[in-house]
């Protein structure tokens, strides 16, 4: 938890407790339904919670932004950017039931009022949102296709709407296709080792009526 003060020192005092929550949540579920690896679990803060927040050193999000987390599992980003920015609207889908039960008690513990999930596949979502972010799911031309069309026309932030993605190694190969992305090195923002080849991709998708 002194990780996320760290880095982001002017929480209030409910998200102060909201993420010190987390810890005790997450390893009670985890015990029940095994969503998050045990080496994940003992450093909770620095593999997830942190490296979610690193999209919140990109872009602060602006209030009623409508943002989607796909292929959410555990609830990362979603959740702790959720608690982040509690004046937006977080829409968190996984096609695996199991993980959004996990997300669900989680989000109920923490009194999260701004998170709705969905059980099922992205492609079956019908409704658009400023961003989509997610966790390495997928190799980004799979994750284009599965979001196509769900991007909101309206622009109201500086960084085009689009999807913001986390993911690690070399991106080369994989964006090649992708002129309008933009890589950011996580450790730009973070000093750990962990994040030393963690990336987050910007890719600015244009509303398609």
């Amino acid at each position: 938890m002194n990780l996320v003060q760290h880095y982001f020192p002017n929480l209030t005092e409910l998200q102060v407790k909201q993420f010190e929550q987390l810890e005790s949540l997450y390893k009670d579920w985890n015990l029940k339904i095994n969503v998050v690896s045990r080496k994940d679990i003992d450093e909770l803060y620095l593999r997830h919670v942190l490296h979610s927040l690193a999209i919140a050193k990109l872009i602060t999000f602006k209030p009623h932004a409508k943002i989607m987390d796909v292929g959410t599992g555990g609830g990362f980003p979603g959740i702790p950017l959720a608690i982040l920015f509690p004046e937006c609207n977080f829409h968190l889908v996984d096609s695996i039931a199991k993980k959004i039960k996990v997300v669900d008690e989680v989000v109920e513990g923490l009194g999260l009022t701004n998170v709705k999930t969905s059980h099922c596949r992205v492609e079956e979502i019908n409704d658009t949102y400023d961003f989509i972010v997610s966790r390495a799911v997928a190799a980004m031309p799979t994750f284009v296709h599965w979001t196509k069309g769900k991007i909101a026309k309206k622009q109201n932030h500086e960084l085009k709407n689009g999807i913001i993605y986390l993911k690690g190694g070399d991106l080369t190969e994989e964006l090649q296709d992708y002129k309008t992305a933009t890589i950011y090195n996580i450790t730009d923002y973070f000093d750990e080792d962990f994040y030393e080849t963690k990336k987050i991709v910007h890719l600015p998708i244009k509303w398609k009526g």
